[in-house]
């Protein structure tokens, strides 16, 4: 099968503004570097599952995406044995960075916990905005991104879906309305966050299961 053709949202990605209070993830620097190495690889690893789902969020999380380099996934996720994506009992090759903030984020663990108790191919994850906004001067926290942050953004997660193929699935109301405003009318999800996760968890259950109900008519 062929491979999912990424180097345009490579480019755009690449293209993003770099702003003081939302800091682009995968620059020259060696901690930059690490996160853009981990992208990669996990870009490969779902290429090779083939996801018919893309799981658009809203932002990298200071305690999660910032770090590993990966959508809804922390060093609790890189770490993960047997791997979260291949099962691999050396875990899925992620590299792990040194001296991180934080170990874990709760949206990641909502997010894993659910994905690994479906059946089928893990959904591909990847943000509306991927900078992380942060309020000025503190890095260390989350911020919600502007409007023309989100705008900037959202071709790139276009971009992504497209290459793969992808169903784009909005998760939380600031992903679907760029969604909806890029002409995309993607099926919401509940964000697992604050109190979500057992609404996040049984959506995306039923989901799977129309889908796989799908695959087998076809």
């Amino acid at each position: 099968m062929k491979k999912a053709d990424i180097d345009r949202f490579w480019t755009l990605l690449h293209a993003l503004t770099r702003k003081d209070d939302a800091r682009f993830l995968y620059g020259p620097d060696a901690a930059g570097r690490l996160r853009e190495r981990n992208l990669r690889r996990y870009l490969e690893l779902m290429d090779r599952v083939r996801p018919r789902m893309l799981l658009i969020g809203e932002a990298p999380g200071y305690r999660g995406h910032a770090v590993s380099g990966i959508p809804f996934m922390s060093v609790a996720q890189l770490r993960a044995r047997p791997g979260l994506i291949t099962g691999d009992p050396d875990g899925d090759g992620f590299e792990i960075p040194t001296d991180p903030p934080a170990l874990s984020e709760a949206s990641s663990t909502v997010v894993w916990r659910t994905v690994t108790a479906l059946r089928g191919p893990p959904p591909l994850f990847w943000p509306v905005y991927p900078n992380h906004p942060h309020e000025p001067g503190r890095p260390r926290t989350n911020r919600a991104p502007r409007a023309a942050e989100i705008a900037e953004g959202t071709p790139i997660a276009l971009a992504l879906a497209a290459a793969f193929r992808a169903g784009t699935i909005a998760v939380g109301r600031k992903a679907e309305g760029a969604l909806a405003r890029s002409g995309v009318a993607a099926i919401p999800l509940r964000h697992p966050a604050q109190g979500g996760a057992r609404v996040f968890a049984a959506q995306l259950a039923r989901l799977v299961r129309l889908d796989e109900e799908e695959q087998r008519a076809t």
